[in-house]
């Protein structure tokens, strides 16, 4: 049965998991907590990037910080075997032959630890990372501490995914609403275009294209110029004017000298 600290801990990880949650007090809550109620010494956690690099993210204690990178660094340790294969990882003697990680196991001995347990941050096929259990004395962890590590460590997984969709969905959605204002915009530009040039609509969305990408511009931002600068419709309706040798808008052209016959 869970104690009263175990309960409350799960309440005060879920309690984070609201809008605008920042994950990296998240994990940091996550590696104090277990250093609080499992029978470990230390914590720390790693999380992948994007391109599936792993960056330490949280560490209860600044030697565990420091063993973290060098693990990191030295590309060998429990964090990135766990990540790689997506189970738990355990080592009850960092000093016991076989060697796993012998340039690991003999810096976190050389930072007090004796044994190491690695959990994966894992949600159904996807890894995000891995929470890495320091203990200073040698031998396994119990059943249950086992058991409510990667209890804690599902939670954050879950908050983590959340987070991270709703990330995306706010992109998208973003994006989708800038479309939908930019197109309003640019019917704006081209009606204002059309009116002030006499020309019919499509002529004057092309000449929003062209001006565009004659002048390395999203076609977005000349309309919102168009709306707000008289001298850019100025500019459009004079370059139009040009390449078609027509007269000015309310003027008269040039007098030429006659062809010579």
């Amino acid at each position: 049965m869970l104690d009263r600290r175990t309960v409350q801990t799960f309440v005060e990880l879920a309690d984070t998991l609201v809008a605008d949650f920042d994950v990296i007090d998240l994990l940091q809550t996550l590696a104090e907590r277990c250093v609080d109620l499992l029978d470990v010494d230390a914590a720390g956690i790693l999380l992948a990037d994007p391109r599936g690099s792993l960056t330490l993210v949280a560490a209860s204690t600044e030697q565990v910080r420091l063993l973290e990178l060098f693990q990191l660094q030295d590309k060998e340790g429990p964090c990135l075997d766990c990540y790689h294969s997506g189970r738990m990882v355990t080592c009850p003697d960092l000093a016991a032959p076989p060697q796993q990680w012998p340039r690991f196991a003999a810096e976190a001995r050389r930072a007090g630890f004796a044994a190491v347990q690695a959990f994966p941050l894992r949600l159904r096929d996807q890894v995000l990372g891995a929470v890495n259990l320091f203990g200073s004395a040698t031998g396994a962890f119990s059943p249950e501490s086992t058991s409510v590590a990667q209890a804690l460590a599902d939670v954050a997984t879950i908050g983590i995914t959340h987070e991270r969709t709703l990330r995306r969905h706010q992109l998208v959605t973003g994006q989708l609403q800038h479309a939908l204002n930019s197109r309003i915009v640019i019917e704006q530009a081209k009606g204002m275009l059309a009116e002030r040039g006499q020309i019919n609509v499509a002529d004057a969305f092309a000449l929003l294209r062209t001006y565009a990408r004659n002048h390395n511009q999203q076609l977005s931002a000349v309309a919102r110029q168009v709306i707000d600068q008289d001298t850019v419709v100025a500019q459009l309706l004079r370059s139009l004017q040009l390449s078609r040798d027509i007269p000015p808008v309310g003027g008269s052209s040039p007098e030429r000298d006659p062809a010579p016959r």
